[in-house]
């Protein structure tokens, strides 16, 4: 609370262009943390600084040692010429107002180096007296550019990741409050709350689950890519899986010649006899997903039969009417087809979602009618975000949010104690997408056009899928 009542007045103080204000509440704020007797070895306050000539908002990040005894000042503005006053090795983070705006002025920050600092949190954009802006923090990754000289993040394929991991760290130095404004904490707060407080439920795969209805977490995709760090994704199976997608194929064999077993369990034979498909070819899932997707309303009958031109193509409907007419409110995409849930190995969980676009970016609201915590919705997370950032990509937009928003959201019982111990993981900065940008058809991308930079999350964390 006094973190965010110092923020909120520092902030009210640049908008009132009186930087004294800033300096009189750092001297009337010493005595009260001394008072209440806070111990802390790093105290950082915010000061805004206004630079006139360039409309430019900088957030200065102040070192305070405990007692307040100021240890670093340095004032950027007059070194704005110089890259190592902003690069140098004593800045840890950058605390920035980043404005939409091209504005003629002869003084320039320097370009922030991203092979050595990484976004931590972005703002959703702001809008005040006609400009467009928010507030960012970029973290220190590695020591310096000098680490990443021989890498070209351009070229690189990113089927070995290793070879652009930065320097495991801990980013623990950032006040409370800006470190646990990493989106991250949008999911891991939500698992926390279902273990603590869930409604203890059985299901259909007789695990028991404790679970909580209608939840919501929103996503900025303008700067980084939502792929969480306490525990290792399987990245790659999240490309392969989408493009399977994408391509309308029902064929789990497919990703399972590309090591991709993830749909396994619900292919196998054993399973399909279960649920009454003992005619159903192993690895057949039925009209799912992606059927759904490229072909609603055709009549299925394999995994093997070729399909094209039958049904109604959704996603080409969706990209010709987020190119053609934006501002349309029915640009949906829906895997949910009553008619043929019979026919599917399982049914779409997440089952529905919706496009929109403004300010030249295009932002994603997806509904999952069931998730799984722990396994399915870090996929869930960034195969939807990846999804939007590929159709933006196709129609000359930038990703904006991604919402999600989920009914059932449960953890099986089995999950609890490897959630457990996720949540002791502190999250680090999620990654870098870049795509392909030769590449402007849906159905031409191939794994190798995404490259991720930057991924360095916690070990993966073993959890039992619920079958």
């Amino acid at each position: 609370m006094l973190l965010s009542w110092v923020e909120n007045h520092l902030r009210l103080s640049l908008l009132r262009k009186d930087l004294s204000v800033v300096v009189l509440m750092l001297f009337l704020l010493a005595p009260v943390v001394s008072i209440l007797q806070v111990q802390i070895m790093f105290f950082y306050v915010e000061v805004c600084l206004l630079l006139w000539n360039s409309w430019l908002l900088l957030l200065i990040t102040c070192q305070l040692r405990k007692y307040f005894l100021l240890e670093v000042v340095r004032y950027l503005a007059d070194d704005f010429h110089d890259r190592d006053a902003l690069h140098g090795p004593g800045c840890e983070a950058i605390h920035i107002t980043e404005i939409e705006a091209s504005i003629e002025c002869d003084t320039f920050m320097p370009r922030i180096d991203f092979s050595v600092f990484h976004p931590w949190y972005s703002s959703f954009p702001l809008v005040e007296n006609g400009l467009r802006y928010s507030f960012t923090t970029y973290v220190r990754v590695r020591c310096s550019a000098e680490e990443s000289k021989d890498l070209n993040t351009d070229t690189i394929l990113y089927d070995n990741l290793d070879s652009l991991k930065f320097e495991v760290k801990k980013f623990s130095f950032l006040p409370k409050i800006i470190f646990e404004r990493h989106e991250e904490y949008k999911y891991l707060r939500l698992v926390e709350e279902i273990i603590s407080e869930g409604t203890a439920k059985d299901d259909r795969t007789g695990t028991g689950t404790l679970s909580k209805f209608g939840s919501q977490m929103r996503f900025n995709l303008r700067r980084n890519f939502p792929l969480l760090t306490t525990k290792k994704v399987f990245w790659r199976g999240v490309v392969e899986e989408l493009l399977w997608f994408i391509s309308g194929s029902t064929s789990a064999k497919v990703l399972q010649e590309k090591g991709i077993h993830i749909w396994d369990g619900n292919a196998s034979r054993e399973y399909l006899d279960s649920i009454g498909l003992k005619e159903r070819e192993e690895g057949d899932l039925g009209p799912v997903y992606g059927f759904q997707w490229r072909h609603f309303g055709a009549r299925y009958t394999n995994m093997h039969d070729d399909y094209s031109g039958q049904g109604f193509d959704q996603l080409l409907d969706v990209i010709n009417k987020i190119k053609h007419n934006p501002d349309d409110r029915r640009i949906i995409l829906s895997a949910w087809n009553p008619s043929d849930l019979k026919l599917m190995a399982l049914p779409p969980c997440h089952m529905f979602a919706q496009f929109y676009v403004a300010n030249g970016e295009l932002s994603c609201q997806m509904y999952q009618r069931s998730a799984d915590m722990g396994l399915g919705v870090p996929f869930n997370i960034a195969s939807y975000a990846l999804l939007t950032c590929m159709i933006a990509h196709v129609c000359d937009l930038v990703p904006g949010d991604f919402i999600h928003v989920i009914g059932d959201a449960h953890v099986y019982r089995n999950h609890v104690r490897p959630l457990q111990e996720q949540l002791q993981n502190l999250p680090k900065p999620f990654p870098i997408l870049k795509i392909n940008p030769e590449k402007k058809d849906i159905d031409s991308f191939v794994a190798t056009d995404f490259k991720l930079i930057g991924y360095d999350p916690h070990q993966k964390i073993e959890m039992k899928m619920a079958v």
